[in-house]
Formats: C-alpha cells, structure tokens, sequence
C-alpha cells in the first residue's frame, strides 16, 4: 500500500530501521510529497504509527505520521548516507514548522558536530541554537550536552562546566547513556581546567559503571 501516503510512510520507517536507506528515501520522500494525507488511514482504522527515531547514542525520540515526522526520517537517510546539506535543508524547513522545537535543534546540532567536528564557526551556532535551553526533559539535557562541547571547542571552559553541571541536577527520565555521557565531557572540561583530581573522579565514576566506555580505562591508567 506504498501509493498511499500512510503506507509509504510505515514503509519507509521499516526500510530505514533495516538500513535500506536508498528504499526508505524513495518511501518516504513519496510520503512527504502526500504529507495532506498522512493519518489518514490510520486513524480511520484506529492505529496508532507513533515511531521510534534515534537522534544519537543517548536520545530516541517518537515521531508520528505528518509532514515533521516524515522530515525528520529523511533527516536520519540523508545523515546515514553524509549527505549533509540535504539533511540541513530537511531540518530547516522544520524549524519553519516550528521554531521553538527541542527536538529539531537537537537533530541540527548533533548534524552539525557529526559534519563539521572542531568548526569554531559551527560552534557557535550551536551555542546559539541552545540559547534560552533550560534541564526540562533528555531532549534538552541532550542539547545542552552539545552546548557544552561547542563551548569546550571555543576555550570556554568554565562556561562548559556550568552547563554540564546544569544538566546533569535532574536524573529522572534520562538514561545511563544520556548521563554517562554528561559526565564524561564534564571529566574532559575538568581535564582542561587542569582540575585533574576532579577529573580522575568523574573518570572512576563512569568506570564503575560502564568499564568499557570510550577511552575511560585509559585515561585511567589501565592499559
């Protein structure tokens, strides 16, 4: 039922979770160019298409059948296959949709760090997506941990560490992924700082628990 605008759309959310991207950019590209008529069939039948959409290692979020979820599934084919400017160009036109969204500054940060790593420039831009992000949920602690390294990459370190701090005061609802990963750029900030002990702390913290994350046993002598 892939003529349908719902049918593309499931279709396409199924191809792209088994990593056919070239399937899931023809399905959902033909699902956004019916956008008017997505949910259509699913709510007619009571059927909930509510789908699961990995931003990074820490943060899924859930999209639905409309034109935003359908950008945002063609945001993750055009980042999987480094297209970035197709992704952008996705992502820009959501903030059209909504210029206030967590979601989608996320989605445009986490690109913008996977294309253009260590660009001063593209660093400020981050920090000036995640103006006025307050801790309210992981979407946005997420956001602020992407602050955080845009503002370690610009030498503003304490700046860094505030909002890490900031960031990681609240702990319900964020996973171990999310919160490990808070504190492991809070361990390297600290590092920076030349504040080493706090560093070996937050180090041995994140060993404790997940003994194989990045290059923690290293940094702490182990190897």
């Amino acid at each position: 039922s892939t003529h349908l605008a719902d049918g593309a759309y499931l279709a396409g959310f199924l191809s792209l979770k088994k990593g056919d991207f070239q399937q899931a950019l023809t399905l959902l590209s033909l699902a956004k160019a019916k956008h008017e008529q997505l949910n259509l069939y699913f709510t007619k039948y009571v059927i909930s298409a509510l789908m699961s959409l990995p931003i990074s290692a820490e943060i899924t979020v859930h999209v639905q059948p409309d034109l935003s979820g359908v950008l945002l599934g063609l945001v993750e084919v055009f980042q999987q296959q480094k297209q970035w400017k197709r992704a952008e160009e996705c992502l820009e036109r959501l903030r059209q949709l909504d210029p206030k969204d967590a979601v989608v500054k996320l989605f445009l940060a986490e690109l913008l760090v996977q294309a253009y790593p260590a660009d001063k420039r593209v660093s400020q831009q981050i920090v000036q997506l995640a103006e006025g992000i307050e801790n309210e949920s992981a979407v946005h602690a997420a956001l602020l941990l992407y602050k955080a390294k845009a503002l370690r990459t610009l030498g503003f370190l304490s700046a860094a560490r505030d909002t890490l701090t900031a960031a990681m005061r609240r702990k319900k609802g964020r996973s171990d992924e999310l919160l490990r990963a808070l504190r492991y750029e809070r361990a390297q900030t600290y590092e920076e700082l030349r504040q080493k002990s706090l560093a070996r702390t937050e180090f041995e913290k994140i060993y404790a628990e997940a003994p194989a994350y990045e290059d923690v046993a290293e940094r702490l002598g182990l190897f």
